[in-house]
């Protein structure tokens, strides 16, 4: 028996939202290679097709989309694109995200609303759409959230973040109660601080420094660690596993955030 087989993607197609860079880029390189066509959605074109040409360069298969998870007509019209290139989408990446840092009475209508609107409104709506498209295809899938350990304890600064990241925790739950009928799972993961191109600068400043020593393994995590379980939820490997939330923060939870 071929124990890793089950965490293999072939046949299976994956749109990964936020895929022009860190934490989506690197999923849509991981998912090509255990096997799966990978559709980049992002609203940076120039980006995702270049993350799209590495992974053909590479043997895989993908297709760059324009997509704006909080426009519900472009949503459609990236899924649209993907059926009709590769097949109905049965893997989903919720990996779209913003974050504005600012103290609560400094932030403006428009700073809280555009990260609820991207990290959990945009979240909900491709859930939405992709859902539909399974169903009517009568296939299963599984549907990925990308959380953030800040949806589970607080952080000074971070108040619109932490509450769309905790909604992304419960939003997981409550889809994956209503769809489980349908075949389709739906997990969360909640990432502890990785290093990327949008933070690495800080980790080197004294205050970036600072929050490392409170981790308890005194690091920041690498991307590759998150491949596990990726590959776990989004493959037969994880077939039941539903509304689970899986951490990743090298024990950061335990300690001082």
């Amino acid at each position: 028996m071929d124990i890793l087989k089950p965490f293999s993607l072939e046949g299976r197609v994956a749109l990964i939202t936020g895929a022009s860079s860190g934490f989506g880029r690197h999923f849509a390189g991981v998912l090509a290679k255990a096997g799966a066509k990978v559709v980049l959605g992002a609203r940076r074109a120039d980006r995702i097709q270049s993350a799209c040409d590495e992974i053909i360069d590479q043997g895989g298969k993908a297709l760059a989309v324009n997509m704006d998870v909080t426009d519900t007509d472009s949503i459609k019209a990236a899924l649209d694109m993907a059926q009709e290139y590769f097949g109905v989408v049965d893997v989903v990446i919720n990996n779209a995200g913003i974050t504005i840092p600012k103290m609560l009475l400094d932030l403006s209508d428009d700073e809280w609303n555009s990260v609820i609107d991207t990290n959990l409104n945009g979240l909900a709506f491709v859930t939405r759409e992709a859902s539909k498209r399974m169903i009517a295809a009568n296939v299963g899938g599984s549907i990925i959230n990308i959380a953030s350990i800040v949806g589970e304890r607080v952080q000074k600064a971070l108040t619109n973040y932490a509450a769309s990241k905790a909604g992304v925790i419960h939003f997981t739950k409550a889809a994956a109660l209503e769809l489980a009928r349908n075949d389709i799972r739906v997990n969360a993961i909640c990432p502890g601080y990785f290093e990327t191109e949008l933070n690495s600068a800080w980790f080197a400043t004294d205050d970036g420094q600072a929050l490392i020593q409170r981790i308890p393994t005194r690091r920041i995590g690498e991307l590759d660690e998150l491949n596990g379980p990726l590959l776990l939820l989004a493959s037969e490997a994880g077939s039941w596993m539903t509304g689970s939330t899986l951490t990743v923060d090298g024990g950061h939870l335990l300690s001082d955030l």
